[in-house]
């Protein structure tokens, strides 16, 4: 059996957010024959900008692309930000989705975990960001996905991989994108 490879990109770039967490627990908790990896280069990849992406793309978003393009998955994670998206996850979307209709996104099965201090559980941030990467023509799975509010008290401060709910549910996360990661590599 070949590793599965699921690219986490995290929309949260503190060290000890409970996002980055999220995907910590990811990678924990990922089934035999997964391999998740946090991408940590977010924060040097500019703002997308047409002018940059030609034949002297910059080092940090070729980084990005030749990662997204190695991963059979991915997994976006992310907080809220005045009820949206945060930047940085937007921005990597952007990138990986260029060329338009053939970047690294492309027919990738996409999934997405949202959290927040918020009794909202970061809903907004959660369905655009599921939008943004289906409109960049990733293949978002629609069922396989959790949204966790209320992470102060659900997590106090304890890493979530700690809470066997939380980890379990993420568990299936990744499972789900191994399993349609499999469905698109036979298809």
């Amino acid at each position: 059996m070949s590793q599965t490879r699921v690219l986490a990109l995290v929309g949260s770039l503190r060290a000890a957010s409970v996002n980055r967490q999220l995907a910590e627990t990811a990678a924990h908790v990922a089934p035999e024959g997964a391999d998740v990896v946090i991408y940590e280069g977010l924060g040097e990849v500019p703002f997308y900008n047409e002018d940059l992406d030609n034949e002297s793309v910059p080092a940090s978003v070729t980084a990005l692309r030749t990662a997204a393009n190695e991963a059979d998955a991915l997994l976006l994670v992310t907080p809220e930000y005045n009820g949206t998206i945060p930047a940085v996850l937007k921005n990597a979307i952007d990138w990986i989705s260029r060329p338009y209709g053939a970047g690294a996104v492309k027919s990738k099965p996409v999934a997405v975990v949202s959290a927040s201090p918020s009794g909202n559980a970061a809903q907004w941030a959660h369905e655009d960001t599921r939008k943004a990467v289906r409109i960049a023509g990733g293949e978002v799975l629609e069922d396989v996905s959790i949204s966790i509010g209320g992470t102060i008290d659900k997590f106090g401060d304890k890493h979530p991989k700690e809470n066997a709910e939380v980890a379990a549910q993420v568990g299936g996360v990744v499972a789900g994108l191994v399993a349609a990661a499999g469905e698109l590599v036979s298809a």
